[in-house]
């Protein structure tokens, strides 16, 4: 509808991380006034669940989903600008460390590629996510609050 304001929801902490990581090197433009600086956390933010750097990990707060169909993220990895073999490397890292912590609900974030075909990591990511043993439940593409073709729902099994 044109022409009316929609009432937006504010961003999540981890919304905001991804963000922040995203424009860490951006610079303002000499004739624009820079935005205020986010206020600060009220609560102390828990330490980083995985390192992988360059990638953004964050963390969901609270238990993990109960219901069927609930797809709450628990953690996310954004792949963007890496190259297959330090992504594919960051991949196992953070899947790994995910069955190892317990989540199983992971968002893994590609990017779209190229204007005319798919980019490489869009193309090979779920490849290696099947080569996995086990390999996990799911792997959808995500919504478009969550990155649409350009990331990956991925449901692991529930570890016994």
């Amino acid at each position: 509808m044109r022409g009316t304001t929609a009432k937006r929801r504010p961003l999540s902490r981890e919304e905001l991380a991804v963000w922040h990581w995203a424009v860490q090197g951006v610079r303002p433009l000499a004739h624009v006034k820079p935005p205020p600086p986010p206020p600060p956390p009220a609560v102390a933010e828990p330490p980083p669940v995985v390192e992988v750097p360059p990638a953004v990990v964050t963390r969901r707060h609270g238990p993990p989903p109960r219901r069927r169909g609930d797809f709450s993220v628990e953690a996310a990895l954004d792949l963007h600008g890496m190259t297959q073999k330090a992504a594919h490397a960051a991949l196992l890292r953070f899947v790994r460390a995910s069955v190892e912590q317990g989540r199983r609900h992971l968002l893994v974030i590609t990017g779209k590629g190229g204007a005319t075909e798919p980019g490489v990591l869009r193309r090979e990511v779920p490849r290696w996510l099947e080569a996995m043993h086990p390999p996990p439940l799911a792997i959808v593409a995500a919504p478009p609050q969550h990155g649409g073709d350009g990331a990956l729902y991925v449901l692991l099994k529930r570890r016994r």
